[in-house]
């Protein structure tokens, strides 16, 4: 079939549009090529490493005070010492105990006895007779019980009927029987005192020798003189002798404390007495209100 130069030229129009095409946009020349199918890749999940998580530092320890009992003190004088040690603790306990109780008790009973005095003073040279004054006076008090003995001694003498006796004999003799009771009780304790102001240095000083003597067997079973060896036993030595101290020095003080306000009190009660006694036989058994009527 023959070609017209027209047909021939449309041809080659649409030849070179195409090619055209083809290089303006090779992406839609190529889409239309058949295309071959691949496997897809397989997907490999990866995980996220997770940082390294350090373990929190612990907090700073403060300054703590550390608790360290004594070895050497009282407390373990008593675990650690034998009957004899504990024994000589147990003596010198009682020593200070009984001391001070003593003590207590009597500047009580000197302290009421001086108030007494003082009451005495007021009521009994007030009244009209020496049976009123007693009448007047507290029950216990040592000032009622000189003047009741005293009056009772008159009225007995005037009783008698062979008076070998005058009456300021009698009468006085009975007076200074009161006072004597009245003294005796007032030393009642005191010679604890100075007993174990006396003897309680003594007492810790066998607990001291006591401790060197075990401190001397440490030595000699360890075969060597290490501060170790000797700490506890001269420790034991040095507390005994302490102790000693310690009970002996307040009960020798409060000896003759107690002793001087003895003196004071009886100084009292003689002044009241001789007062007594002048008015059972200068008066009659009358007191001093009786000279003022």
């Amino acid at each position: 079939m023959r070609l017209k130069p027209l047909d021939v030229l449309s041809l080659l129009a649409v030849m070179l549009v195409s090619i055209g095409a083809a290089v303006v946009n090779p992406g839609e020349a190529l889409a239309q090529a058949p295309k071959t199918e691949t496997a897809p890749a397989a997907a490999i999940e990866v995980k996220p490493v997770p940082p390294e998580v350090k373990p929190p530092a612990p907090p700073a320890a403060g300054p703590t005070t550390e608790v360290v009992e004594n070895p050497y003190g009282l407390e373990a004088l008593w675990r650690q010492g034998d009957f004899v040690a504990r024994g000589t603790l147990i003596i010198l306990m009682i020593m200070s105990i009984g001391s001070w109780y003593i003590g207590i008790v009597k500047v009580i009973e000197q302290a009421r006895m001086l108030k007494d005095g003082k009451e005495a003073d007021d009521k009994f040279w007030h009244a009209h007779s020496v049976q009123e004054g007693v009448a007047m006076l507290k029950e216990d008090s040592a000032f009622r019980f000189v003047a009741e003995k005293s009056a009772l001694a008159a009225a007995h003498h005037a009783t008698m009927q062979t008076k070998q006796l005058d009456l300021n004999t009698w009468v006085g003799m009975a007076l200074q029987r009161a006072i004597d009771v009245v003294s005796n009780r007032l030393q009642s304790g005191l010679a604890f005192l100075a007993t174990v102001g006396s003897t309680a240095p003594f007492v810790g000083l066998f607990g001291t020798v006591w401790g060197i003597y075990h401190a001397l067997t440490a030595i000699g079973i360890a075969g060597q003189a290490s501060i170790d060896k000797v700490a506890g036993p001269v420790g034991e030595a040095l507390i005994m002798t302490a102790l000693g101290l310690a009970v002996a020095v307040p009960a020798v003080l409060g000896y003759n404390w107690l002793v001087r306000r003895n003196r004071v009190a009886m100084e009292f009660i003689r002044h009241f007495g001789g007062g007594v006694h002048m008015s059972l036989l200068g008066r009659g058994g009358r007191t001093r209100a009786d000279s003022e009527t």
